[in-house]
């Protein structure tokens, strides 16, 4: 393998049927899959959900929606909360694409009532359980104003509510999903309840890669939003989300150490290649990717006695308890990891490598315009 640095490697057919996936499960429950691009974040990757039929995504910043929105996207949502010092950028969005943004408060919905220059969707975030941000559901006075609000601004449409089951990444149970997941679709049903007759075709928009992926059921909302799912990674896989077979990506890093007095190999990558997220186990400890063997058709499954357990700067210690499979690595060859966090993983990679060969960009390592 011609890999001098760490590399992250994308097997593309693994991608390919997570996206197909994802895709038949939409179908077959009725509801618009807008899938989260802030895990590949590449223009590449994107075109293959276009092939799978896919017209609407989401982001996650208006850096991103510019990106998109330059290689061929004209229905994009951003969900974070609008940061109103970019309504110059909310404006260059809107004049040529259908930009959907997000509230969670009447100050953002008076900026965009006073500054929007064309037409935009407004979602209002719900908070369902989460308590990272958005409205609580019963919060009806809140509500009232931000909706009441909208109306003053032939320019501002509001297209519905949305949240975001973080909260499921906690969990390992199927049953655990599926209580939060539906206590989500009934707290959103509640509040489209109440304002469906002033506004009849408001929507409901839920995203979460554990639900999506765990549930077969996922009616009682209009679209879904998961994203990490087309890559998945050590993770979801400890979520129940995927299997090891499903993750697309591997990191790819050269051996530049071995001490066996405590059987540990050095690797040349670190905390600015992988992130720093890191997985619990069961005897307390925490672990920072598995080590895979490389094959013919692209990697194995996790190697057992064998993990990353701790990251520097740019160094990744292995332990390995295993001898023949410590003994089986010199200095200078590469080792397979499987990371904890793929869109983490992604972002400070900035690139990826086909198991063919083919660079493929990331926003990260493409110049700000």
């Amino acid at each position: 393998m011609d890999i001098a640095t760490p590399t992250l490697l994308l097997d593309e057919k693994k991608c390919r049927q997570n996206i197909a996936m994802m895709v038949e499960k939409a179908a077959r429950n009725q509801v618009r899959l807008r899938p989260h691009f802030k895990t590949h974040q590449s223009a590449q990757v994107g075109e293959w959900f276009r092939e799978q039929g896919i017209t609407a995504i989401t982001v996650s910043s208006l850096r991103m929606a510019q990106y998109f929105a330059a290689h061929g996207w004209n229905d994009i949502m951003v969900a974070i909360p609008m940061n109103i010092r970019e309504m110059g950028l909310v404006n260059e969005l809107a004049s040529r694409i259908q930009l959907h943004v997000v509230a969670v408060n009447p100050e953002t919905v008076e900026a965009l009532i006073g500054q929007l220059q064309y037409p935009v969707n407004l979602w209002v975030k719900i908070d369902t359980g989460y308590h990272r941000t958005g409205v609580t559901p019963h919060s009806h006075q809140e509500l009232d104003h931000i909706l009441n609000l909208t109306t003053r601004s032939e320019l501002l449409r509001f297209a519905g509510f949305l949240a975001h089951d973080g909260h499921t990444y906690k969990q390992t149970e199927k049953e655990e999903i599926q209580t939060i997941h539906n206590t989500t679709v009934y707290l959103l049903n509640l509040v489209r309840d109440r304002y469906k007759n002033h506004f009849p075709g408001l929507q409901l928009s839920l995203g979460d890669t554990p639900s999506c992926s765990v549930l077969e059921e996922l009616r009682g909302v209009d679209e879904i939003r998961p994203g990490n799912y087309v890559f998945y990674d050590l993770t979801q896989q400890h979520i129940g989300s995927c299997t090891y077979e499903q993750i697309a990506v591997c990191m790819a890093c050269p051996v530049v150490a071995k001490h066996p007095d405590r059987n540990e190999i050095i690797l040349y990558g670190g905390s600015v290649h992988f992130s720093k997220d890191n997985l619990l186990q069961e005897d307390g400890s925490v672990i920072f990717g598995r080590v895979v063997e490389f094959t013919p058709q692209g990697w194995s499954a996790p190697l057992a006695d064998a993990a990353v357990v701790s990251l520097s700067q740019e160094h990744g210690v292995v332990r390995i308890h295993n001898k023949a499979l410590f003994d089986h690595y010199r200095i200078g060859d590469v080792m397979g990891i499987l990371p904890i966090h793929s869109c983490l993983t992604a972002d400070v990679m900035k690139s990826y490598l086909t198991l063919d060969g083919r660079r493929l960009e990331h926003l990260s390592g493409v110049p700000q315009w």
